[in-house]
């Protein structure tokens, strides 16, 4: 399978490259050439299938071209060492809870797909080039810009990789506390590093770093942000399992799914498995205050702008990278876009009521991005229709924001409080790319 850029502007790349390098040389994403659709049988029979085992028919039609088999059904059971419950809320209401990985956010499988996926690159890879230090420059340097949820989950899953090494940048002071724990206190081959700005800062640095010829001559760089095809295409699981557990239930009819939406790569594989042939009725892509996609399905109009700080902080990104490839992936069709995607968009009031209404009325516990989710289906949901909405993270990740608004004191998971006992390291940043370049180039 070959993958051509977004902008249409860089030559066709493997799988290899477009993993490693992350991004094209014309700065577009990466896409792959073709989709394959999956056998009627598979949908079939879906429902006797487990999640290892539906997420490995799935990733053969993404990678199954360029890895044995046996090697990526290494990769995806390896990968995937928990189930994700679709658990029951209100009727025809359905929460996806995907929290059940080692950092307790959705952002675990594709994150440690990536890494096993590069690993195994790593060691089929041919010679290695020179480094200008002198040498053979072993190390693949991975950035990665995080919001919220993306660090942790990505320094986790690459944590004590040999031959990688992990920057993790984030927005001092707009991350939750155990979030920044779950990255900071890591050390081995994860440096945590904390941008004087927003989260569309430190996006911006690293695709800065991406383009400098420089930088990359003295290092090996890729991304393990959702613009990269290993991080995000692996997401799409989640959306074949969910459809499997509805239908074992005999609700698999008309399938809303809601998703709670900032760089817009969760939803992203979502489209690409039902161009797959997945049948999910329809999306609901939810914002919080960050509505530019939102604008843009009313509109037809995308206009990229700062991001604004949430209650849902890792929805907060005013430039989502994925729009590029949902433009792409739709002829840059703004009415068919619309056909399978409806928006939504709260502000912090909103989320706050909504926590408190869905434990009042239900006994469920919401996050602040769980909540822009479950809003969004219940107040779109058709009357034949039933839908699922996802659980990005474990309440817990938020347990001060939560716990104010709900007057609650929501127990941290033992994992959860491992990190908070252990001893923050992190480096301060400017905003100013030619002050992260020269931290790298001395590294």
């Amino acid at each position: 399978m070959k993958y051509y850029s977004t902008n249409a502007q860089a030559p066709m790349a493997t799988l290899e490259k477009a993993v490693v390098k992350g991004l094209a040389e014309d700065k577009g994403l990466y896409m792959p050439e073709r989709i394959v659709a999956l056998p009627q049988e598979f949908y079939d029979n879906i429902q006797d299938m487990s999640f290892q085992e539906i997420a490995f028919q799935v990733a053969q039609a993404f990678f199954g071209e360029d890895i044995p088999a046996d090697d990526l059904k290494q990769i995806v059971y390896d990968t995937l060492s928990f189930d994700v419950p679709a658990v029951r809320v209100e009727d025809r209401i359905y929460s996806l809870e995907l929290f059940h990985g080692p950092t307790l956010a959705f952002k675990d499988v594709g994150a440690r797909f990536m890494a096993r996926l590069l690993g195994y690159f790593n060691r089929q890879s041919s010679p290695l080039p020179t480094s200008p230090r002198g040498g053979a420059e072993s190390t693949v340097n991975v950035l990665v810009a995080t919001s919220g949820d993306t660090g942790s989950a990505v320094a986790n899953g690459f944590l004590g990789v040999p031959g990688i090494h992990v920057y993790v940048l984030y927005p001092k002071g707009k991350v939750s506390p155990i979030q920044e724990c779950q990255f900071t206190t890591l050390g081995q081959n994860i440096t945590a590093i904390e941008v004087d700005g927003v989260f569309d800062d430190c996006q911006a640095l690293v695709k800065s770093a991406f383009m400098d010829e420089e930088l990359n001559q003295h290092m090996r760089l890729t991304s393990a942000n959702s613009i990269n095809v290993a991080r995000f295409l692996p997401q799409s699981f989640y959306y074949f399992y969910a459809y499997a557990q509805l239908k074992k239930l005999g609700l698999a009819d008309k399938v809303v799914a809601c998703v709670p939406s900032g760089n817009f790569g969760n939803i992203c594989s979502a489209l690409f498995g039902k161009k797959m042939g997945l049948p999910i009725h329809r999306f609901i892509a939810a914002n919080n205050a960050n509505d530019i996609f939102y604008q843009y399905l009313q509109t037809g109009q995308y206009e990229p702008k700062a991001s604004q700080q949430t209650i849902a902080n890792a929805m907060d990104v005013g430039d989502p990278s994925n729009f590029a490839r949902i433009y792409d992936l739709y002829g840059k069709d703004h009415k068919a876009i619309c056909k399978d995607i409806a928006g939504a968009t709260y502000s912090d009031s909103q989320i706050a009521d909504t926590m408190r209404q869905c434990l009042a009325d239900t006994g469920y516990q919401l996050d602040p991005h769980g909540a822009c989710g479950y809003r969004a289906l219940k107040e779109g949901l058709k009357d034949d229709e039933v839908g699922f909405f996802l659980e990005t993270a474990h309440p817990a990740k938020f347990k001060q924001v939560v716990d104010d608004i709900c007057h609650t004191d929501v127990e941290i998971p033992a994992r959860l409080q491992a990190f908070m006992e252990g001893t923050k390291q992190s480096v301060p940043m400017s905003r100013v790319f030619a002050d992260f370049k020269q931290y790298l180039l001395g590294r």
